[in-house]
């Protein structure tokens, strides 16, 4: 760091890196203010951050997940009609990628697999905030 003139010189440790001092601002006036040195707020182990925390707080809250297949546009009656039997066509052919929605947002398309006798969706794109509005 270059000092100016008339500063007093900065002092420097044996091992050649600056000591460390609070920072001088200078505001309104040429009158100078000492501020605390920055040190970024680690949580235990120095690896997490205090926003890394607050995240984790989040990790227990129950979110809805819904996989659409497909939508239908029914008149009244049709829906009226409707019993044991009946087939509603969708708008997706068989195959085609299905959506999953968190909490009514479209996070992912996938596809539908079954495991186990169980329905269930292998993921094969992750939606962005982007390709959201773009879809729609």
């Amino acid at each position: 760091m270059a000092a100016s003139p008339g500063a007093a010189p900065e002092a420097v440790p044996a091992s050649g890196k600056e000591a460390t001092a609070p920072a001088r601002a200078e505001v309104g006036g040429g009158a100078a203010m000492d501020l605390p040195e920055f040190e970024p707020d680690r949580a235990a182990g120095g690896t997490a951050t205090a926003a890394t925390a607050a995240i984790d707080l989040l990790n227990d809250v129950e979110l809805n997940v819904t996989i659409e297949l497909g939508r239908a546009q029914m008149l009244i009656e049709e829906v009226l009609k409707l019993g044991e039997g009946s087939v509603v066509e969708l708008d997706k052919l068989a195959g085609d990628p299905v959506d999953v929605l968190v909490n009514d947002r479209l996070v992912a398309r996938g596809e539908v697999l079954v495991l186990n006798d169980n329905f269930c969706v292998r993921i094969s794109e992750i939606i962005t905030p982007d390709l959201e509005h773009a879809a729609n």
